[in-house]
């Protein structure tokens, strides 16, 4: 269950939706749109910090993330944290739970979140009555599976630099793509949270950030990085980008 208010009612139309004029996201045909008004049950916020779904919980509800940054976490017994992936507006989470009955990871928002809640039990007419919408599900599905191979690689092969390198031209391609950062490139993670993602301990993730930071690429501010150079971040990762045109969101 999420740890944030309570759902509430429609606060956002769906024909109003903010992500629907970024050119990132492919355009809903008329009866799309309208299926996934009514798929729709309402809204929820939560604040930096509240778990959104927890592992091992079982909910009624997925989610797309309509605005806010926030990352999927699965822990060791002994306290010890893995960052899987960070999601982002138009990113569909809750989906797993969905289909397996149960999550297998965490969800932590990094910034205020607000969240589109969708009724779970609805999935199947979503899948018998619009097979593009069903597709798309699909779409994002893989999607999320290209990104995992990708930071695995990361994890396995790149050098420490080369890994924290790779992880902010990610965040700050997906960032600037969709049009996150009003002018200034700031990413809201903390040291912690990159540790917890390359597989380092927090002093040698300091020291490599400072490397990054002493060739001018990156900005590093109170609970969060401010990249200065993605293009230079990219080239040091090895990471030609994304790779990506129009993609589908619920």
């Amino acid at each position: 269950m999420a740890t944030s208010r309570p759902i509430h009612s429609f606060k956002t139309p769906c024909e109003q939706c903010p992500l629907r004029p970024l050119p990132h996201f492919r355009e809903f045909s008329r009866d799309e749109l309208e299926f996934v008004s009514r798929f729709k049950r309402g809204e929820l916020t939560v604040d930096a910090g509240s778990t959104i779904l927890v592992e091992g919980a079982h909910s009624a509800h997925l989610f797309t993330v309509l605005s806010g940054w926030g990352f999927r976490y699965k822990m060791l017994e002994d306290g010890r944290r893995q960052i899987l992936n960070y999601i982002m507006p138009g990113d569909l989470i809750g989906l797993q739970g969905t289909i397996v009955g149960e999550m297998q990871h965490s969800i932590e928002a990094l910034s205020p979140v607000s969240l589109c809640v969708f009724e779970r039990d609805r999935l199947m007419t979503l899948y018998n009555q619009h097979p593009s919408l069903a597709f798309d599900i699909t779409w994002i599905a893989a999607r999320e599976e290209r990104i995992l191979d990708e930071h695995l690689l990361s994890i396995g092969r790149r050098t420490a630099v080369e890994r924290a390198a790779y992880l902010l031209a990610f965040l700050f391609e997906r960032g600037r793509k969709l049009d996150l950062f009003n002018g200034r490139k700031f990413i809201p993670i903390t040291q912690q949270h990159i540790a917890d993602t390359l597989g380092l301990s927090i002093v040698h993730t300091n020291k490599t950030l400072k490397k990054l930071s002493e060739r001018g690429l990156i900005r590093w501010q109170e609970r969060g990085c401010e990249v200065l150079n993605g293009e230079e971040l990219m080239a040091i990762a090895g990471w030609d980008g994304l790779g990506e045109g129009k993609r589908p969101f619920i």
